[in-house]
């Protein structure tokens, strides 16, 4: 062969056998599991999702999400006159999932009377931050942040009403102005120490109150996230005990209010999303809350800051395990597509049985939280598996997409996909607002406190679960209840098999009971088992059917 014919024999050569670039689809209306939990909303909810799930499926949507994760955001303390600015600068790709995201009002809904939404304005709101994590999560933190404000902002009305029509505002503001001249704002959180992390009751910062019903703040956070917030609530000691306070980054004259950025974290994920270090000299702001009550201030809003880590764990799970499927339905090896391969298809149908549970206790999760205030089973449901499920969802997260980015082999290892974006950012919700052991703590304040909780969450579990087999499953969880009372270690066992058995009977309430017993078979009855691809053959069909077309 002569070189120019070898040279037109490579220039004609075309790839094969690839996976096409993912992107293209519709992640609402092309997922039968997502679409089944939601059959309920109102019919403009779902249009309305229908037209989100087709934003959060473009291909040029998910190129946002991998711009906004490449080019990562710059701190910058001082102008080029030397004056100090403290601000930080973001890619127009992550100002443009902001944008599309505030425009969906998923960082003020829940606060809003939307007719459409009545009764479900949780569960409406979960849905379209499912889908959105599938495309980008660390935008989503601000949302997160100011959505669950709200409800600290609440115990001091007052202040609730001053900010809340710039906080429900749908048309994104990023302009560096003070909160009170823009038409929207963003709020975020500092609440952990270097001395402290999870223990918020060793802070050191202080507060002093001012003679014009103002207080300073000196002291410092060691996380402090999107630090381009126009406001972040925080917690400082007074002469009363740990107090709660909202802190402008800018006065109204539009002058710093003392906040000195040190640095942005070097994260392993998450990394499209500032994270800061932060010194206060002399901030001011305005006690929320009680004096002293610090804690109690900020509860419910840690509460709705895990139920997101549980939704976007699960839509993080259903992006990773979708591409692997799309992956498997066009790759060919040894002359079938790897999706008709026996041993393929077993560990995709045991991984959309993890992702099944973990989306249909999110959105459990949800509904509970629209039902809690004039439902007590809700509200007693709520308060003890919103620690539960963001525990379980959580943890099998990295082991997930790990396998996800397995079946697309080096693919799936390469920074120009999404799977090692999602592999990194797998982690995170574990540890954002409480790890595994803090989950669990919870889990024993909750029984400390009234110990038929359990009992009653139980007997709601056993109404769904449809046979005695089934049934039994609930009482290794009674019996790991009891021991925990003595033996707090053990917590983690209680914490898993509720979880289990949980998702066992919501797959039977909401109609999927061919899942459920898959899951009671291979999760609570089954032999010991450490990776995926080891259910009964028999489930496959019915597993994938439901959570995939």
């Amino acid at each position: 062969m002569t070189p120019s014919a070898l040279e037109s024999s490579f220039t004609t050569h075309q790839v094969t056998n690839q996976s096409p670039v993912f992107g293209g689809h519709n992640a609402y209306a092309d997922d039968p599991l997502i679409r089944h939990l939601t059959s309920d909303l109102s019919t403009a909810v779902r249009q309305q999702l229908d037209a989100h799930g087709q934003w959060a499926g473009q291909h040029d949507t998910l190129e946002l999400a991998r711009l906004a994760n490449r080019h990562l955001p710059q701190l910058k303390s001082f102008d080029t006159k030397g004056h100090r600015i403290d601000q930080v600068e973001f890619h127009p790709a992550w100002h443009e999932l902001m944008r599309c995201s505030i425009q969906q009002g998923m960082h003020c809904s829940v606060w809003q009377d939307t007719p459409a939404e009545v009764g479900q304005r949780h569960l409406a709101r979960a849905t379209r931050y499912y889908l959105t994590a599938g495309v980008e999560m660390g935008h989503l933190c601000p949302i997160t942040m100011t959505n669950a404000c709200v409800a600290a902002l609440n115990e001091s009305p007052e202040i609730a009403q001053q900010w809340l029509p710039q906080i429900t505002c749908r048309h994104y503001d990023p302009s560096n102005r003070p909160a009170s001249t823009k038409q929207q704002v963003i709020l975020g959180m500092g609440m952990t120490e270097k001395q402290g992390g999870t223990d918020v009751r060793a802070n050191t910062t202080r507060a002093e109150p001012t003679s014009d019903g103002w207080w300073r703040i000196v002291g410092h956070k060691w996380f402090m996230s999107v630090p381009q917030s126009d406001a972040f609530l925080i917690l400082g000691q007074t002469a009363d005990g740990l107090s709660c306070f909202l802190l402008p980054r800018l006065l109204p004259d539009g002058s710093d209010n003392g906040l000195r950025f040190q640095r942005l974290k070097d994260k392993l994920g998450n990394r499209s999303n500032a994270s800061s270090e932060v010194e206060f000299h002399g901030s001011l702001s305005q006690l929320v809350g009680q004096p002293g009550k610090g804690v109690q201030t900020i509860i419910e809003m840690v509460t709705l800051t895990r139920l997101d880590c549980a939704v976007a764990t699960a839509g993080l799970l259903r992006a990773s395990l979708w591409e692997a499927v799309e992956h498997c339905r066009h790759r060919e090896v040894l002359g079938k597509r790897l999706i008709a391969q026996p041993l393929m298809r077993r560990v995709l149908a045991d991984m959309a049985l993890d992702l099944a549970a973990a989306t249909a206790l999110a959105l459990r999760l949800a509904r509970a939280y629209d039902r809690a205030t004039h439902d007590a089973a809700a509200a007693n449901f709520s308060r003890l598996m919103t620690p539960v499920i963001k525990y379980w969802t959580c943890k099998i997260a990295p082991g997930l997409v790990y396998e996800a980015m397995e079946c697309l082999g080096g693919n799936g290892y390469v920074e120009e996909g999404n799977l090692a974006r999602h592999y990194r950012e797998a982690p995170l919700n574990a540890i954002w607002e409480g790890s595994g052991n803090v989950m669990c703590l919870d889990v024993i304040r909750v029984l400390s406190k009234d110990r038929d909780a359990i009992e009653e969450v139980l007997v709601e579990l056993q109404n769904h679960l449809d046979t005695q087999q089934q049934a039994d499953a609930l009482n290794p969880v009674r019996t790991a209840a009891k021991l925990v009372a003595d033996d707090p270690g053990g917590c983690r066992v209680l914490t898993e098999r509720l979880a289990l058995a949980a998702a066992a009977a919501e797959f039977n309430r909401v109609g999927l009971p061919e899942l459920a017993q898959a899951f009671i078979d291979s999760r609570l009855c089954g032999p010991w088992r450490s990776t995926y691809g080891m259910i009964d053959g028999c489930f496959e069909d019915a597993i994938l059917s439901a959570t995939f077309i």
